[in-house]
């Protein structure tokens, strides 16, 4: 049995954790559509604005792998 690359191992977490991200995004995205209060959708806002920034960090993380 061979031993798994530890790039290989890194890179699949990344890729799992990009999904759930994207997933989070899509719920965010979702929320802010809907929210009708001013400061709900600052929270919305800063919200989208957080996961994306964590998306374009662990996309960078799995192109640098791979």
């Amino acid at each position: 049995m061979r031993k798994k690359d530890p790039r290989t191992t890194q890179l699949n977490i990344i890729l799992k954790e990009l999904a759930e991200t994207k997933c989070e995004l899509d719920s965010a995205y979702a929320k802010f559509q809907n929210v009708i209060d001013p400061d709900l959708i600052d929270s919305s806002i800063y919200e989208v604005n957080a996961v994306q920034k964590r998306y374009k960090f662990l996309l960078r993380c799995a192109k640098e792998l791979s």
